[in-house]
């Protein structure tokens, strides 16, 4: 890959950090040092999308077409690191890059075939204005750059938030956002191919209540990205 002399004027002006080590990035590394790329257990969903440990929660639940994620979250762990670059610490650039990695990691499969645009699964007014921006609509916005899809980043409203999910069992934590979304503008998505956009699936809980409310507009079908995939 050829490096622009501007690239390079702007490392050496302003050196960026890997994620993981925090050590210099040379001009042409990512987000990620070389060393610790190579440590991001990657899911390979996007080559089975239709049968998988992702697509699986949602069976016999709520219908979608396909899901897929771009590596494995455990804590503690480099894929912890950069989810919570996201999440916690400011890095928005961060989550637009994640979107664009994985966009081509799924499309090099053809998981975008068929789909019309984009939702990311929304924040309440509260946490949008203490973070100053949703990670998931940041990746969405990165998918699009690469996918040239619409993101319809106000079809859905979260009208609730109940607290950290964390610590509550798959049962608490579908009870605990069965109700946190409705429709807000989702004039012109009858019949189209959506597909749900986040940060990290553990349960399917938050997803799952997402593409319940989507269903009720008419003809429309579903499908799943995220970025990080927790093993139970």
């Amino acid at each position: 890959m050829t490096t622009s002399f501007w690239t390079k004027l702007i490392d050496l002006l302003s050196p960026r950090r890997c994620l993981g080590c925090q050590e210099r990035l040379s001009p042409n590394e990512g987000l990620l040092c070389s060393s610790c790329a190579q440590h991001l257990s990657l899911t390979r969903f996007s080559q089975n999308p239709v049968d998988n440990p992702l697509a699986r929660l949602f069976w016999g639940i709520v219908p979608i077409e396909r899901a897929a994620a771009l590596f494995y979250y455990e804590p503690a762990t480099l894929s912890a690191s950069v989810i919570h670059s996201v999440k916690y610490f400011g890095r928005s650039d961060v989550a637009e890059q994640l979107g664009r990695l994985m966009a081509d990691d799924c499309a090099a499969y053809g998981f975008f075939e068929g789909i019309d645009g984009l939702v990311p699964v929304p924040l309440t007014k509260g946490r949008y204005r203490h973070r100053g921006y949703n990670q998931s609509e940041l990746i969405a916005r990165g998918m699009a750059d690469v996918t040239h899809l619409p993101v319809y980043h106000r079809a859905l409203e979260r009208v609730s938030f109940m607290g950290s999910q964390t610590r509550l069992n798959i049962i608490e934590r579908r009870e605990n956002v069965e109700h946190a979304f409705r429709l807000c503008q989702a004039d012109g998505l009858r019949g189209k191919h959506l597909l749900l956009v986040d940060d990290v699936v553990t349960t399917g809980s938050t997803l799952m209540a997402c593409a319940t409310v989507l269903l009720q507009i008419p003809e429309v079908r579903i499908s799943i990205a995220t970025l990080g995939f927790a093993k139970n």
